[in-house]
């Protein structure tokens, strides 16, 4: 099994930037495709991005394609998300996620981490 542990997230006003990170122990993810997803208060778990295991393969949501970037770091056993211009509507909580391949349905993953919160205002 893996655990996972997100980091980064806090209050940025519209157009600022964060970078969260995924950190994961008990086992090596580079075992795992990883993927990121977000919630907003009365709203689905939606995602985010994905990666495969060897980066060779990335994907995103269109909400996010230009503003985010996703990596890895498999060595440091780290997923990251970096997020720029950030806007009000990608307030949420942000999760991370591995599974055996990539995919945009959250039921493709096995192993999530607790959240981290991200608040963007205007």
């Amino acid at each position: 099994q893996v655990q996972l542990v997100e980091s980064g997230g806090g209050s940025v006003q519209d157009g600022g930037s964060l970078r969260l990170s995924c950190a994961a122990s008990g086992r090596t993810i580079s075992f795992y495709a990883m993927g990121w997803f977000r919630q907003a208060p009365g709203k689905e778990r939606e995602f985010v991005a994905d990666i495969s295991r060897s980066s060779g393969s990335i994907s995103y949501a269109d909400s996010v394609k230009g503003r985010f970037t996703i990596s890895r770091n498999n060595a440091q056993n780290t997923v990251y998300l970096q997020m720029n211009s950030l806007k009000p509507e990608d307030t949420a909580i942000y999760y991370c996620a591995a599974g055996r391949v990539t995919a945009s349905g959250p039921r493709q993953y096995d192993y999530w981490g607790q959240g981290t919160q991200v608040t963007v205002s205007s």
